[in-house]
């Protein structure tokens, strides 16, 4: 776990030094064993953490501060055992920055000042694991990986990005990080994943290094590419647990986490510590479906019951982590278990993201996995996969029937072109009369749509990946773990993994009705079968809707009727007030329709986001 800091400018060693200060002094301080600084004619640089491979460097005129890990260091044996960040200098030197970003297999933000150039280079991971910031303005740039350093600078402006805003109170969460350099700040800008920037002290450039692409599908059998695939994850958990310090594993009653989970013990001959958390209304309680994993691989496991949360204490907590309103309630129960975490002196966490993301975990991928079928002309499989979909996942409030795949393809897919995915507006634009056009026009709002596959299946995935469900999640994952002084690793995003399975095709994803084939193939003789065969799930959310009822709903009703959230001006206030009342009374009377508490969530988040801004400032 560890951050990086930097200002560059031509203003001196002393401006810059202190600019620097001013940054580092906005941001949880760490113990002065646990920072250090570094400068040069044009740069100074700041890091803090716990990770001594990731110390910054300053040799023959180049700084380097580093943030994140590198794997695949025993690839350059020539270099000899370097910490991670000595190892990255001697990449530099011999192959240029970019050359050496594309070599390294790591979770990593990158720094780099060279004086005999005079470039400042910055680089990013493939997946956007580490986070990564940055603000030019007057002749200068600065880095961080946190927001809230940048509101230390004099005069930077801090004013709020309206557009993120408006999505934020609006829209649905998918939509947050559809602008990938967007941040809640109007002058910050995010280094987008697999990305570097360079600057020369007057303009900035940045290019992908690393970028999916179509390339053929897999030819051999389920069993062949099990057998890889299994191979890739487990050595995409070896290579981590290595770095790992003191580690625990979250579980959800999933696969995905279970198979991580297993992995390591079966790599390390030995059973793990597990924490999950577990909650008193049974809507997402799946502490059921993780006993089943338990006795075959888990030491000791650690079970956070959450109740009903004091949202006035939790919540500002959160903000004060992340440095931005946090996209989901799911977080608040990851925020908890992090906390649990440290507290039990664990020093590492494992977790489970991207597994539904590269195998088709998600229900909606359905959807896309019929318009393959639809376009390639397989009538008699599409019919029977929606047979077997709605025999195992009819819902009473999503209701699964051949009509509803019939409006869902009309309306977010264009299957005249092969893997042309479009927004799914139901969803982005049910709350847009919540927000004020003379804030934002959100019902204007168009979202960034890649198509880089032949696959609607593909497309979707990589949609997630890049600019939907992924991004706040890993950022939410990232501070936090931070917050209690955790690391925090995800092997499904190991981009060599990722790359071998947009290679497989949809039907070792989703057959009759069953999602995660191939990964239910790879795991055969390694998960319990209770596990492994599981076809319905819980998915990992958090009761909410009942967290927003009765004093949750009072403590809405009195922060909307404040004189401070109204000025705003961001809401329409009776619209506001009548999802409020509407969410109680659905909760109360227990309707079968869907509850607002995804909306609600965002809107108590964007208010204490606001006022924790205003608190900063002064």
């Amino acid at each position: 776990m560890s951050r990086i800091y930097g200002y560059v400018s031509e203003e001196g060693p002393e401006r810059n030094s202190r600019a620097l200060q001013l940054m580092m002094q906005r941001v949880r301080q760490q113990p002065a064993e646990k920072r250090q600084t570094m400068a040069s004619k044009c740069a100074s640089f700041g890091w803090s953490g716990l990770e001594m491979g990731c110390r910054p460097l300053d040799s023959d005129g180049v700084i380097i501060a580093m943030d994140g890990y590198i794997y695949n260091a025993r690839e350059f044996d020539e270099y000899g055992t370097e910490p991670d960040v000595a190892l990255f200098y001697e990449l530099y030197r011999k192959h240029g920055f970019r050359n050496a970003a594309e070599r390294i297999n790591g979770d990593f933000a990158i720094a780099l000042y060279d004086a005999d150039t005079g470039l400042l280079w910055l680089a990013r991971d493939r997946l956007g694991i580490k986070p990564l910031y940055y603000l030019q303005k007057n002749g200068c740039l600065a880095f961080s990986s946190r927001l809230t350093s940048f509101l230390g600078l004099p005069g930077v402006n801090c004013a709020a990005n309206r557009k993120y805003v408006a999505l934020f109170a609006g829209s649905h969460y998918r939509y947050f990080d559809n602008d990938q350099e967007g941040t809640p700040f109007e002058e910050i800008r995010q280094l987008p994943a697999g990305r570097i920037l360079k600057w020369d002290g007057t303009r900035i450039e940045t290019e992908r290094y690393w970028i999916l692409h179509e390339v053929p599908d897999f030819a051999g059998t389920e069993k062949d590419l099990a057998e890889q695939y299994r191979s890739l994850l487990f050595d995409a958990v070896k290579i981590r647990y290595a770095k790992a310090h003191k580690p625990a594993f979250t579980l959800s009653g999933g696969m995905d986490s279970s198979s991580i989970l297993a992995a390591s013990s079966r790599i390390n001959g030995r059973k793990q510590m597990a924490l999950s958390t577990t909650y008193e209304d049974k809507t997402y309680d799946e502490s059921e479906d993780i006993r089943t994993i338990l006795e075959s691989y888990v030491e000791r496991w650690y079970s956070i019951e959450i109740g009903i949360p004091d949202l006035r204490d939790v919540v500002p907590k959160m903000i004060a982590a992340n440095d931005e309103p946090v996209a989901t309630a799911t977080w608040l129960s990851h925020f908890l278990l992090c906390g649990k975490a440290a507290e039990e002196g664990f020093g590492s966490l494992f977790g489970g993201l991207g597994g539904d993301e590269l195998n088709a975990g998600e229900y909606e991928y359905f959807f896309y996995h019929f318009a393959d079928l639809k376009t390639r002309g397989e009538e008699e499989q599409l019919s029977r996969e929606i047979g077997k979909w709605v025999e195992y996942h009819d819902h009473p409030i999503f209701r699964k029937n051949e009509s509803v795949v019939n409006d869902y393809l009309s309306r977010c897919t264009d299957l005249s072109l092969p893997g042309t995915c479009k927004p799914e507006r139901n969803r982005m634009n049910k709350y847009v009369h919540t927000v004020n056009r003379d804030y934002y026009p959100l019902e204007k709002f168009e979202p960034v749509m890649e198509h880089p596959f032949k696959s609607f299946l593909k497309n979707r995935t990589f949609q997630d990946i890049t600019r939907e469900t992924m991004p706040c999640c890993l950022r939410a994952e990232d501070r936090q773990a931070e917050a209690a002084g955790l690391s925090h690793f995800e092997p499904f995003l190991d981009y060599r993994l990722v790359e071998f399975m947009f290679r497989i095709p949809g039907a070792l994803k989703i057959r009759d009705g069953v999602t995660k084939i191939l990964l239910r193939e790879a795991m055969k003789d390694i998960l319990p079968e209770t596990t492994r065969c599981r076809i319905k799930k819980t998915g990992w959310n958090a009761p909410a809707h009942v967290w927003f009822s009765n004093g949750g709903q009072e403590l809405l009703m009195d922060m909307i009727h404040t004189k401070r959230f109204q000025e705003r001006g961001v809401y329409n206030i009776s619209a506001v007030m009548n999802i409020v009342r509407e969410h109680q009374r659905i909760v109360e009377n227990r309707e079968t329709k869907e509850n607002h508490m995804m909306f609600l969530w965002q809107l108590l988040n964007l208010e204490y986001w606001f006022q924790f801004i205003e608190n900063s400032r002064g």
